[in-house]
């Protein structure tokens, strides 16, 4: 049967969701909000969302997509470039590996392993950044942010959850 147009846009769209909404997700976390001290805790939205679409939809989440989503990220960040690239290749990797046992697990399971996974992101980001400077930086930043992280998490994932179900109809 001959597609139409607007069924393959459509197929395509459904194809781009995750990697969009990460994208929109990353540049949104970027926005300064002149509010003092907040920066330093406003959760890291894109390590969030490309932990959820790497269990749930490794197809719509592949590895260019992550490194691209890194690499914007330090872009958008200011900071040196590579950084968050490498760590969510090495968080994407990591989730993947262990896809088939989290994408079967609970909710409770998955926000669960979250916690480790994320902290050790978090550690990875702040050494990386603590190598480039040649000096220790003040880790309550990565800490704080860290938390604010897991704490939103859930909200996420039932957001992306509701966005798949969307998409598989």
């Amino acid at each position: 049967m001959n597609q139409t147009v607007w069924t393959r846009l459509d197929l395509v769209a459904r194809g781009l969701f995750p990697f969009a909404l990460t994208l929109l997700l990353v540049m949104g976390g970027m926005v300064p909000l002149r509010v003092p001290d907040l920066s330093p805790i406003i959760p890291s939205l894109g390590l969030i969302s490309i932990y959820y679409w790497v269990i749930y939809r490794p197809d719509l989440m592949p590895g260019w997509a992550v490194f691209l989503l890194g690499f914007i990220q330090d872009l958008l960040g200011g900071g040196p470039l590579g950084i968050h690239a490498l760590v969510f290749l090495l968080m994407a990797a990591t989730v993947g590996a262990q896809r088939r046992f989290l994408a079967t697990g609970s909710f409770t399971l998955v926000w669960a392993l979250f916690l480790p996974v994320a902290a050790i992101s978090f550690l990875l980001i702040w050494l990386l950044y603590c190598l480039n400077l040649g000096m220790l930086i003040d880790p309550r930043s990565a800490m704080f942010q860290y938390m604010t992280t897991v704490a939103v998490y859930p909200c996420l994932a039932w957001l992306f959850a509701q966005a798949q179900r969307a998409l598989l109809r």
